[in-house]
């Protein structure tokens, strides 16, 4: 009886070990296994969207290649560059910030850790061969569902509600009315941003709130590139029963019915490679750029939108699609 108490006592002491990790990370570490580390953007694990994408792809790796992977959530700013040394210092093998944010924190820590590799979604860091910059041409998939925006409206209004003002975001909204006005000239388009600071992507009530102003002036299709903040555009739409797209994501399910398409955004695609490329010893620093023609950027249709999104739409925005992968449509940037 005696043996088996302590027998019980050591296996729980055990678990208490292995299960112990320090405050905002989460993931188990093996010394056998490559390491990886992801740092969160603002609005974390659990936003439907641009962060669920990036988390997709490293769990996709870790289920394929047994690597051993650890996600970081940043609390405050100040948090993302602490994330970033935390994980180096205990010497991960790849580090990857999920956002334009990470941007200059990224390029400190990196500084100090030259034999770390390391990864940004949607930064650009030049000159630094242990840092891979994953960015994308966002404009391209959101002129395909500009177009079914455009073609699918009855009012002849449509709007888009991007997060934090700045050239990112500012890429959406030029695309997306590129597409609408490719397909029909008249259209009206109208925009607003929720702010000039990162909160402005998860702050779901001045979403809705500027998703009503839209719908108050005509808008019957609203696109949103803002996070969180887009929960809000998705709940206008829907109580006032007019159409959303989503971003980066599928975002269909949040809202069927009410939801027309989702411009997805494949980070998860680029993390995988990264990951995998490290995986077979061929990680490389400098820019990754993906487009339509790698496959990282589209609309989705599903179970919960193709009763909206018609066979015309779809075949508008697959027609379209070609042409921009064969280079005959040029979709601007700025």
């Amino acid at each position: 009886m005696k043996r088996m108490i302590l027998l019980l006592m050591f296996v729980a002491l055990c678990g208490l070990a292995c299960g112990s990790s320090s405050e905002g990370e989460r993931g188990a570490q093996s010394d056998d296994n490559l390491k990886v580390g992801m740092v969160f953007d603002i609005g974390g694990k659990g936003d439907r969207s641009f962060n669920d994408s990036a988390y997709r792809g490293l769990i996709q790796a870790k289920e394929e290649f047994g690597i051993t992977a650890v996600e970081f959530e940043p609390g405050q700013d100040s948090d993302r560059e602490q994330g970033l040394r935390k994980l180096a210092d205990r010497g991960f093998d790849l580090v990857i910030g999920v956002g334009f944010l990470f941007t200059e924190s990224i390029r400190k820590v990196a500084t100090d850790y030259p034999d770390i590799h390391f990864a940004i979604v949607d930064g650009r860091i030049e000159g630094m061969s242990n840092v891979a910059s994953l960015t994308f041409r966002e404009e391209e998939g959101c002129f395909l569902v500009g177009a079914q925006a455009a073609l699918k409206s009855e009012t002849g209004v449509i709007g888009f509600i991007g997060g934090m003002k700045g050239d990112l975001i500012k890429r959406f909204l030029t695309g997306y009315s590129a597409g609408a006005l490719a397909v029909r000239p008249d259209i009206r388009i109208l925009s607003n941003y929720a702010g000039l600071t990162p909160t402005a992507f998860s702050d779901p009530v001045k979403g809705k709130e500027l998703a009503l102003s839209q719908i108050g002036q005509g808008a019957d299709v609203i696109f949103h590139a803002s996070g969180t903040t887009g929960n809000g555009v998705i709940e206008a739409a829907r109580e006032k029963g007019v159409l959303a797209i989503g971003v980066d994501s599928n975002q269909n399910h949040m809202a069927p019915g009410t939801m027309l398409t989702s411009m997805e955004k494949r980070v998860d695609r680029a993390v995988y490679t990264t990951i995998k490329r490290l995986v077979q010893g061929s990680f490389q620093g400098g820019f990754n750029e993906f487009g339509l023609e790698t496959g990282h950027l589209g609309y989705s249709l599903d179970e919960h939108n193709r009763d909206l999104l018609t066979p015309r739409l779809c075949a508008v925005a697959d027609s379209l699609a070609a042409e921009i992968a064969a280079g005959r449509i040029t979709v601007p940037r700025k």
